[in-house]
């Protein structure tokens, strides 16, 4: 588990008791923030993602970041596939164009989506509605830490798997 060890060395996963946004207590903490803006790890995270996609055999027109957190993901594996990407923010903002997408997207584009982490799939959830309204098919959701909290089950219920580089199981598993 290569991403697992780079997590862990870039000190971006750490273990003992903390809370977590959501209020609930965890075993362990994934600042991947952190992650995301170590070039290495980074490249790492894209390499992995990339041999995911490949594994399955997967194609897609355009990859998805949701503001803020998954755009470095988004990016990244972009630049390590070629693979146009969009940013999809959760509302609009009062100035400029206004949009929720940025970036050229098609209609019926398949899209994928990427995460850093994903607990309940709120967010995964939010930029789906938004990509699909805007003409967009999501099938498929890709992240770096599946806490198994639920969220596999909700995208599940859209229509939409969840494929995880690492989920809690891993994470916790020494």
């Amino acid at each position: 588990m290569r991403i697992k060890e780079a997590l862990r060395e870039c000190g971006a996963l750490m273990y003992g008791d903390f809370t977590l946004a959501s209020g609930k207590k965890s075993k362990y903490y994934i600042d991947i923030k952190k992650a995301s803006t170590d070039p290495l790890v980074l490249a790492e995270i894209a390499e992995e993602m990339a041999g995911v996609l490949i594994a399955k055999g997967m194609s897609m027109d355009r990859i998805a970041g949701v503001v803020l957190g998954s755009i470095p993901l988004a990016v990244a594996l972009s630049l390590r596939t070629g693979t146009p990407y969009v940013m999809v923010r959760k509302e609009k903002k009062d100035h400029g164009t206004g949009k929720l997408i940025e970036g050229p997207m098609m209609q019926n584009d398949d899209v994928l989506v990427v995460e850093d982490v994903v607990t309940s799939a709120g967010s995964s959830a939010e930029a789906i509605t938004i990509l699909r309204n805007a003409g967009a098919k999501v099938s498929v959701v890709l992240t770096v830490i599946d806490r198994q909290e639920g969220g596999k089950e909700r995208l599940a219920e859209m229509g939409v798997e969840l494929l995880a580089l690492l989920t809690a199981e891993d994470v916790l598993r020494e």
